[in-house]
């Protein structure tokens, strides 16, 4: 049984020192679908009423801002991004506070964050880490993915822990990085067919992680240093075989793929 910390709703930071209820008048609302005029009630963080003004009645000591001549938008959710993730010798230079703070300015209210768990590392530890470094610091509203960077029967019990117990359901896999997180077919073969009996979600960074290794080495041994060799390794067809190959594969398991990190 794992003692990971539970999912829980906690009030970000930047709402802390706030009153925690408001209320928005006189605005535009602006949906996918269309835009109409009305208020909006908010109260600990949730929206609690969105309609005309005669059809709610506001609870004293609210926060009221006046929107008129003004659009009310739903927050953005930035689906897959990398807060302070160890690379090698580097770690991401924004950290959970940074990131999130300038999401929140920028219009973005949640986040999910990319677990990546070293070669043999225990997944659900890594999701632990990644909670000790984003609880105390993250802005707005956050949760996880989890990366599968090796494949083993530890590794399949750990992903029905994260589904089940911690609020995990979606899971990225690497067809690139040789050496460091990339799964061969058979392993990505068995790891589709977990997910799918987990009714989780398979996330792909399609890749053929072989031919940017060999180009790599020759583009280094060549003197091409910069930055100018990412895309000198990776040509176009390098991504195009991979979400082939992957297409193919979790085809045969008929397991979903949400694709990651498109190149183009």
């Amino acid at each position: 049984m794992s003692e990971s910390p539970k999912p829980v709703k906690k009030v970000p930071i930047h709402l802390q020192s706030a009153q925690n209820r408001v209320y928005i008048r006189n605005g535009e609302v602006v949906n996918h679908d269309k835009s109409f005029k009305a208020d909006v009630y908010i109260e600990d963080g949730i929206i609690k009423f969105v309609g005309p003004a005669s059809e709610i009645t506001i609870p004293g000591g609210v926060r009221t801002i006046d929107a008129s001549g003004k659009m009310i938008m739903p927050g953005g959710i930035d689906p897959h991004t990398s807060m302070q993730r160890p690379v090698g010798d580097t770690v991401a230079v924004d950290d959970f506070y940074r990131g999130t703070k300038a999401a929140v300015a920028g219009g973005t209210t949640m986040i999910i964050d990319c677990v990546l768990p070293k070669k043999h590392e225990s997944l659900v530890e890594a999701y632990d880490k990644w909670r000790t470094w984003a609880d105390p610091k993250v802005c707005c509203d956050y949760g996880l993915h989890v990366g599968i960077t090796w494949w083993s029967k530890s590794v399949s019990d750990e992903t029905a822990i994260l589904c089940k117990e911690l609020g995990v359901n979606s899971f990225k896999m690497y067809m690139s990085h040789k050496g460091a997180y990339m799964l061969n077919d058979a392993e990505l073969l068995d790891v589709f067919e977990r997910i799918r009996s987990l009714n989780g979600v398979a996330m792909v960074h399609a890749e053929n992680g072989d031919i940017i290794a060999k180009n790599t080495n020759r583009l280094l041994a060549e003197g091409i240093r910069g930055p100018e060799g990412h895309e000198l390794s990776r040509q176009e067809e390098v991504e195009a075989e991979a979400v082939q190959r992957a297409c193919t594969l979790a085809h045969q398991i008929m397991c979903l793929i949400l694709w990651t990190n498109p190149l183009r």
